[in-house]
C-alpha cells in the first residue's frame, strides 16, 4: 500500500507512523532522512542539496522531488511505502503522481491549542538527543534524561511564538493539498484528539477497509 501521511507540527505522525509500517511491513520515509541520506553519500542530489543546506536556505522542490523519485526506486518500496513529510503542496503532489500512484492519505487533525501545548512541552537532551514531553512522555528525573543522565532542555523553534507560526505556515500550505487528495477521494481525516492507541485502531481499520 502506498500511503502518504499529513499532520501539523505536533500532530504524533511520527507514533502513527511506526504503527503503519509495522502493520503494512512498508518503509517509512521522509525529506530529512532522505536528504540527510544523500548528503552523508555524497550522491549527485546530495551534493546539491548540501549547498542549499549550508547557506540555511530550502532545498527547491525540483530537487526534492528528484531525491523522492530516486527513494521510491528503490526494492524495498517494491509493496507500499509511507511518505511522512512529502507533498507538503500541491505542485509536489502533482509532481508525485507522475512516479507513484498514492492508495490512501491519512491525515491526523489536532486542535491548535492542543498543539501548542504539547509543542510547548517538548524537551530534548543534550548529550544523546532523546526527545521527552512533559505531558505525554515525561522524564522520571525533572529536566534530566533517562537514558544518560543528561541536561534536558527547550528547543528554541518550541517556543509558544514560533510555534503557532509554524502552525499558520502549514495551514496555508497544506489545506489545498487536503482539497486535492478529498478530491480524488483518497483522503481519511482523522480526529488526532484523542488516546495514540485509539487513533492507530482507527487509522490501520480505515486503511485494510481499503
Amino acid at each position: 500500500m502506498k500511503i502518504v501521511l499529513l499532520g501539523p507540527p505536533g500532530a504524533g505522525k511520527g507514533t502513527q507512523a511506526l504503527f503503519i509500517k509495522e502493520k503494512f511491513g512498508i518503509p517509512q520515509i521522509s525529506t530529512g532522512d532522505i536528504l540527510r541520506e544523500a548528503v552523508a553519500k555524497k550522491t549527485e542530489l546530495g551534493v546539491k542539496a548540501k549547498r542549499y543546506m549550508e547557506k540555511g536556505l530550502l532545498v527547491p522542490d525540483q530537487l526534492v522531488i528528484a531525491l523522492v523519485k530516486e527513494r521510491l526506486d528503490r526494492g524495498d518500496c517494491k509493496n507500499g511505502f509511507l511518505l511522512d513529510g512529502f507533498p507538503r503542496t500541491v505542485a509536489q503532489a502533482e509532481a508525485l503522481e507522475s512516479f507513484a500512484k498514492i492508495d490512501k492519505v491519512v491525515s491526523l487533525e489536532v486542535e491548535d491549542e492542543v498543539l501548542v501545548k504539547r509543542l510547548t512541552s517538548r524537551r530534548s537532551c543534550r548529550v544523546c538527543g532523546a526527545v521527552y514531553n512533559l505531558l505525554t512522555n515525561p522524564p522520571k528525573e525533572p529536566d534530566r534524561c533517562d537514558g544518560c543522565g543528561g541536561e534536558l532542555y527547550q528547543r528554541e523553534d518550541d517556543n509558544q511564538e514560533t510555534v503557532r507560526e509554524r502552525l499558520r505556515t502549514y495551514k496555508k500550505e497544506t489545506e489545498p493539498l487536503m482539497d486535492f487528495y478529498k478530491k480524488k477521494g483518497i483522503l481519511l481525516s482523522v480526529d488526532g484528539n484523542r488516546d495514540i492507541q485509539e487513533i492507530a485502531k482507527e487509522i490501520l481499520e480505515r486503511l485494510e477497509k481499503g
